[in-house]
């Protein structure tokens, strides 16, 4: 990959680009999420919890952490009053967990924060354009075992 003759800027390998936007934007959404009050997984967790009550155990699948990594972000949403965990009627052994509605407002408010930062990092892109990246990012080889979160 080489840059044009008339680029200031040296040719860039692809992955270390991704990187680098990659990060600007983590750290973007980190300080928005900051100012309503939570982290990247107190989010992650509350969005999941917005289309209703699900198992404590189908939960961390869906947010492919361990269980125990859930309880401790469970501990802390409903500390905050934010999710209530319950016995399953039917089946008592089995919590389900539910977003309180201090919880929806809180969704509320944090979606508001990250609308307004993916306003500002994609401003450069119309639409479509938005619509391809996010079609190339869906081919791009990468597997949540990869992942290492670092909140």
């Amino acid at each position: 990959m080489t840059a044009p003759q008339d680029s200031p800027h040296p040719p860039q390998r692809l992955g270390l680009l991704l990187a680098w936007h990659g990060s600007v934007t983590q750290t973007r959404m980190k300080k928005a999420l900051s100012a309503a009050g939570l982290t990247p997984r107190h989010a992650m967790t509350l969005t999941h919890l917005a289309g209703g009550p699900i198992g404590q155990r189908a939960l961390a699948e869906r947010l492919e952490v361990d269980p125990s990594v859930l309880v401790g972000i469970l501990n802390d949403l409903e500390g905050c009053g934010l999710v209530e965990r319950r016995r399953d009627p039917a089946d008592r052994r089995r919590h389900n967990v539910v977003i309180t509605a201090a919880g929806e407002e809180a969704l509320a408010k944090t979606n508001a924060a990250l609308d307004a930062v993916e306003l500002g990092v994609f401003a450069g892109l119309t639409g479509e354009e938005q619509e391809l990246l996010r079609r190339l990012l869906d081919r791009i080889d990468s597997h949540a075992e990869d992942f290492d979160c670092q909140e």
